[in-house]
């Protein structure tokens, strides 16, 4: 059975918007986003996998005293780390899809 060439021609786009979201992908994985928290006492890099990859601390802020503040500081600065990593995923995506929004709970493998 052949299909409709309506078909065929969605197939095919279908087939380069995968392409460039695993160009994408790769492309993502090399980019990182950082933050800083506590008036720059500590600085969080993430990457493009949501994932930190740095988080630098300055000296006096370690102090065993004040180990709640500096808690928070690291929970704050790597939760906004993870928001802009994932805040350039999507608009990276954005610019392959054209906006499309993918149906709740349908995630790009590798990407959220």
């Amino acid at each position: 059975m052949k299909l409709p060439p309506q078909f065929q021609q969605m197939m095919k786009e279908i087939q380069k918007m995968q392409k460039k979201l695993e160009e994408t992908q790769k492309q993502l994985e090399e980019k990182t986003v950082t933050v800083q928290v506590g008036g720059g006492m500590v600085t969080v890099t993430a990457n493009g996998k949501q994932e930190i990859i740095s988080i630098q601390i300055e000296k006096e802020l370690i102090n065993p005293e004040e180990k709640e503040m500096l808690e928070d500081l690291i929970i704050a600065g790597v939760n906004e780390a993870l928001k802009r990593a994932k805040e350039m995923v999507e608009e990276e995506l954005s610019k392959i899809t054209g906006g499309l929004k993918f149906p709740g709970g349908f995630n790009i493998p590798g990407l959220f």
